[in-house]
């Protein structure tokens, strides 16, 4: 069983189609799993009930028997999406987003939906409107956020992989923090439809896995044009297997100043260096570079996600969605405030109101205007560096995880921990998260950046630090 339970996604699914492993018994055996841990580590909210229930479509695909774990702001047609958040406890979405669809198609079954940040607004995943989530490695400490769940789901083996969504670096951090591989791609190349949005103009649906393979193969299924999105490159999705065996002999390695900033880790940025060199013995050429405009990016990140989050859960207000508070007797305003006011959590409250006072008439121009064009700026930086490198390579957190309840009284303090992650939104380029050592028995992360559409380089030197270092990131569970 625990063989069974330690094959990575890519050993898994050739496994099955071998005939070594049937895909109902591995179903089977990771809800057993489920069963048993999930009240012990709160990875799911909304668990599937066996085999066949997620409404697979074909045989003989890519993730053939797969249990495939599914952040909860993303839709699944029959299985409940509450964006953990209780104003969407008994939302059943009557469709599929594309993403889930793409993963029926190639024969990937729904292990259910992940725990999370209410509306993906976090960096711990204590902000659940349900129960908190822990990190594998230590009860006592947060998987990340926002797709905290996804990230515990996958390393403490209760999925093969997962998907989450990234706005500011919410596949990446919990990735760090857990010790597994996660990927945001460029914006546009994986289809949103389906996502329930937070931050429109800055997130992307992310693979979420054990192994830089796994990660690629989940990419290759999810990735391209959508009809159903106007906002998706158009162009036809992609293998990226192939770029796992290519080589990263005389790539140009830029490595900004500003990523190691105060508030660094000395165990996360020696751990940084040990994949940095590990790129070295591979033929790659490595320079100390800088990105001044970096020193923007929090600040124009939190305004411009907050201004958008204001606008989009304007819709949840228990008359066109979510669940309605008893309002016998109050006129529309009251019923509004007090279905929102006891359905959404404290952050979610705080991030609304932030939002708004940005879009508000006096303040649009010096605040979200502002931000927009700090934006611009952290793009151009982003553009003038990858003239001169292939990649840029930092850490994906500052530090390793952090204690449950160590931050949540200090907002301010528990968004600095995005001060590595947001950049990569903000540009719109690909970003990847891997395991590159540990800091007092827990994982950090190495985060690797590429240009617009540069995810199969990133994917590369991903898969070459992860061959060099040889971790073991099995979790003591």
């Amino acid at each position: 069983m625990t063989r069974l339970l330690d094959m990575t996604l890519f050993e898994a699914v050739g496994a099955i189609k071998s005939g070594e492993v049937e895909k109902e018994g591995l179903f089977e055996a990771y809800l057993d799993r489920i069963r048993r841990l999930n009240p012990e580590y709160g990875a799911y909210i909304t668990v599937s009930q066996g085999t066949g229930g997620s409404g697979r479509v074909e045989d003989g695909g890519v993730l053939e028997g797969a249990p495939i774990a599914i952040k909860d702001c993303i839709c699944t047609k029959g299985i409940r999406t509450t964006c953990a958040s209780k104003i969407l406890r008994e939302y059943l979405p009557p469709y599929d987003a594309t993403v889930v669809s793409r993963i029926k198609k190639e024969g990937g079954e729904i292990a259910g939906k992940t725990n999370m940040d209410e509306f993906a607004m976090g960096s711990s995943t204590e902000n659940s409107g349900f129960f908190i989530c822990r990190n594998p490695w230590d009860k006592s400490r947060v998987p990340g956020g926002s797709s905290g769940g996804s990230a515990v789901a996958v390393s403490a083996r209760l999925a093969l992989a997962a998907l989450g969504s990234d706005t500011g670096g919410s596949v990446r951090c919990p990735a760090s923090f857990c010790g597994i591989v996660a990927m945001k791609a460029t914006y546009g190349l994986v289809s949103r439809y389906g996502l329930v949005a937070y931050a429109n103009s800055l997130e992307q649906i992310g693979p979420m896995a054990r192994d830089v393979r796994d990660c690629a193969m989940m990419l290759s299924v999810i990735s391209g044009q959508d009809p159903k999105d106007c906002t998706t490159i158009p162009r036809r999705g992609k293998d990226y297997l192939p770029y796992l065996d290519k080589d990263v002999k005389g790539l140009r390695i830029g490595v900004p100043r500003e990523f190691f900033g105060e508030g660094t880790n000395s165990m996360v940025e020696r751990g940084v260096w040990n994949g940095i060199h590990a790129l070295e013995e591979w033929g790659a050429h490595w320079e100390e570079a800088s990105l001044p405009s970096l020193k923007y990016a929090l600040p124009a990140y939190y305004i411009i996600a907050m201004s958008e989050a204001s606008s989009n859960l304007a819709r949840f207000d228990g008359i066109r969605y979510g669940t309605r508070e008893e309002d016998e007797g109050l006129n529309w305003e009251e019923s509004f405030s007090r279905t929102r006011g006891a359905n959404f959590g404290s952050e979610v409250k705080r991030r609304i109101i932030l939002g708004t006072f940005a879009l508000s008439s006096g303040y649009y121009e010096e605040y979200y205007l502002k931000a927009l064009k700090a934006r611009t700026l952290i793009r151009r930086g982003f553009e003038r560096l990858f003239k001169d490198y292939d990649l840029l390579v930092g850490p994906t957190m500052p530090t390793p995880a952090f204690r449950i309840g160590e931050k949540l009284e200090d907002p301010l303090e528990m968004y600095m921990s995005d001060i590595d992650t947001v950049s990569a939104n903000l540009a719109g380029i690909p970003a990847i998260s891997v395991p590159c050592g540990f800091a007092g028995g827990l994982p950090i992360g190495l985060q690797i950046m590429g240009p617009p559409l540069g995810e199969g380089m990133v994917i590369t030197a991903a898969r070459r630090i992860e061959e060099a270092l040889g971790l073991d990131l099995r979790p003591p569970v």
